[in-house]
């Protein structure tokens, strides 16, 4: 949990920071790198960590992301412009996708089916409480001493993870294999190639260029090339980074896109609702900050008791309930009154993270029990992989949609000259004095209904989850028992197979 820690706040703890680090270093054209970079990191390096977990053992992949994740805090601290910065927060982002895929199998490692949802809820606590504590943390940090702190805070907790991980992780005793393990570099560089020029496409695209550009159309033509690459690389590959069987077996496949398009609606409420309770209801960005947190509340809550759901009715059937429910939320938020109370979202958010709880933990728990130890890994990160792919993509589509209603809806605007980006937009509006009455009502009309549209987009991504669920999916789960989960038992592909054929039910 500490480890899972140091990646989960770092992903929040800068972002109240970013005008002290950019008053001292520069770089205000690229300061949003310092989290592109850490996300693009942390997604491309996933499918490795997994491979090498599976292939080495999870306690060595562990100790060594979180070396890595140290040394990248360390240069962090002593960056002595943005593009120092910038490229030391991408190996705090290396050290990062080792900690997320790695903690998340330790625990379905460590744990039998009934506990899993105990100490999955409490990593999802983690997460949630990282989530709130971070911008304040940060906050606090650059204001009342240096944003460098920001990045020495993960030493102390950094060495407390590693010693209690080198003293007190025992993983249980393999089997030699009979061959030296095999590492696939060039299909993990092409993953890593491919993954970078994708995402930075993605995260650049209508920012730093327009999405129809020379650099856009380029990324993205590269990126596709590389992508086919990658997939002959893979299936000549003795032990390949990222295996055919992970989108070849119908219940993995339909949970990795099932939670890819979860990754999508989420970036509704955590991008979009900020904005929207800062623009529309008019709260400072500490309040707005709270309205998405209750979401944060009930999650780990929701999640703690799924299992008294699946164990009566599967998993598949309880991931179908919450994303259904979770659909309804999202439809819900376009009818909101406008201006409305800040409570009305925040309910909203609320009901949110239960259902989404009830969604995403029974999937990643069932998918992890139908493999063993051997695929647990790469089969984990395949899972995360497409969820933060789906959160890049999301942020990218709905972008697009969010500056497009905005655009159309200020282009008979009461006053000339407003901007139709969502950002510029936003920062005018903090302006008490900018625009008249009439002119304030309609920009923020405006946002509500681009927002709106956000909503409805995430609520498509919602039907797709469930899409995948219905035509894809299992309806029994092909679980392994406990007795045959074990460091060489199930985990070679023709026991996964043999599984397959048993159906066990959830």
């Amino acid at each position: 949990m500490l480890g899972m820690a140091l990646a989960a706040i770092d992903g929040t703890i800068v972002s109240t920071a970013v005008p002290q680090i950019v008053g001292d270093l520069g770089g205000l054209a690229v300061f949003s790198w310092l989290f592109s970079g850490y996300l693009l990191a942390v997604t491309v390096t996933l499918p490795l960590y997994g491979k090498l977990s599976d292939t080495f053992g999870r306690k060595p992949v562990l100790i060594a992301g979180i070396i890595l994740f140290l040394v990248g805090s360390v240069l962090c601290a002593a960056a002595w412009n943005m593009a120092a910065l910038i490229a030391f927060r991408i190996v705090q982002g290396l050290g990062g996708g080792a900690l997320q895929g790695t903690v998340q199998t330790i625990a379905a490692d460590l744990y039998p089916l009934k506990e899993r949802p105990r100490i999955q809820a409490k990593l999802s606590t983690v997460w949630a409480t990282s989530a709130v504590a971070g911008p304040v943390v940060g906050g606090l940090l650059a204001g009342y001493a240096d944003w460098r702190w920001i990045f020495l805070i993960n030493l102390p907790v950094g060495a407390v993870a590693l010693w209690l991980v080198v003293r007190h992780l025992h993983e249980p005793s393999r089997p030699r294999p009979a061959a030296r393990p095999r590492v696939d570099w060039a299909g993990a560089l092409a993953v890593f190639a491919t993954g970078s020029l994708l995402l930075t496409a993605l995260v650049q695209g209508g920012v730093a260029w327009p999405w129809l550009s020379a650099p856009s159309l380029g990324l993205f033509g590269a990126s596709a090339v590389l992508a086919a690459l990658t997939v002959v690389i893979e299936r000549r590959a003795a032990e390949p980074i990222i295996p055919g069987w992970v989108w070849r077996r119908r219940t993995i496949a339909s949970v990795n896109l099932a939670l890819g398009a979860m990754g999508l609606l989420m970036v509704a409420p955590t991008v979009f609702l900020p904005t929207y309770a800062q623009s529309v209801l008019g709260l400072g960005p500490i309040a707005a900050g709270f309205v998405l947190s209750v979401m944060t509340l009930s999650w780990p809550v929701s999640a703690a008791l799924s299992d008294r759901v699946y164990n009566r009715i599967g998993f598949r059937r309880t991931a179908m309930i919450g994303m259904s429910a979770a659909l309804l939320v999202l439809l819900a938020f376009p009818l909101l009154p406008y201006p409305g109370e800040p409570w009305h979202p925040a309910l909203l958010m609320l009901l949110l993270g239960a259902a989404l709880g009830l969604f995403q933990l029974p999937l990643i728990v069932g998918v992890q029990s139908t493999v063993g130890w051997a695929e647990r890994g790469t089969t984990t990160a395949s899972v995360l992989f497409c969820r933060q792919v789906g959160q890049s993509i999301g942020a990218a589509v709905f972008g697009a949609v969010a500056n497009g209603v905005l655009a159309a809806r200020l282009l008979n605007a009461p006053v000339d000259g407003l901007p139709g980006d969502l950002d510029a937009v936003t920062r005018a509006l903090e302006d008490p004095g900018a625009f008249s009455a009439a002119a304030t009502d309609h920009v923020r009309r405006a946002v509500d209904a681009a927002v709106d549209y956000v909503y409805i987009g995430a609520a498509g991504a919602a039907a797709l989850a469930l899409l995948a669920l219905i035509t894809l999916a299992p309806r029994r789960f092909p679980v392994i028992t406990e007795a045959t989960d074990a460091p060489g038992a199930a985990g070679a592909p023709g026991a996964a197979k043999a599984a397959d054929r048993s159906e066990i039910d959830s």
